[in-house]
């Protein structure tokens, strides 16, 4: 790589053939690098939950032309420029508690009471904790728990 500073491009793909595609264009990048061409692309992004895109981080669009060039499962070979900033929000884990509010019902995904279900009843998002009450239980005992312990089932009314 040169010294030159790496930007960021998405590509359209078909939707669900993301890998296949950086598996194909990984394949190219490393029989160039073997007869010594440098086309300077640093890393092939695939974000989780984002379908129909991947990212190049390179320092030469050229260099990604050339690797990309009829591509089975590329929908267009334009470029499109994306910042550091939006693609370390893409990949971030989203906390499962930012996404739970009050009377959601959620099942118990670890710990003493997995794989039985309750209702939120209070949520911390400060320090990811909920309080939820224990559906199957014969009486209402508010229960604190991790909110990587848990995934939502339903919405609250």
């Amino acid at each position: 790589m040169s010294s030159e500073e790496a930007k960021i491009y998405a590509v359209r793909t078909t939707v669900g053939r993301e890998l296949d595609v950086v598996l194909i264009l990984e394949r190219r990048i490393k029989e160039l690098a073997e007869r010594g061409e440098d086309v300077g692309i640093a890393s092939l992004i695939i974000p989780p939950g984002v379908r129909g895109y991947i990212f190049i981080e390179a320092t030469k669009p050229t260099g990604i032309y050339k690797v990309i060039s009829e591509v089975k499962h590329l929908k267009s070979s334009s470029l499109i420029l994306v910042s550091k900033e939006e693609i370390e929000r893409l990949i971030k884990p989203k906390p499962v508690v930012e996404s739970i509010k009050v009377g959601d019902i959620v099942e118990i995904v670890r710990g003493p009471f997995k794989g039985m279900r309750a209702q939120v009843t209070n949520v911390d998002k400060n320090k990811n904790m909920l309080t939820v009450s224990i559906l199957e239980a014969s009486h209402a005992i508010p229960i604190t728990i991790s909110g990587e312990y848990v995934k939502p089932v339903k919405k609250g009314d």
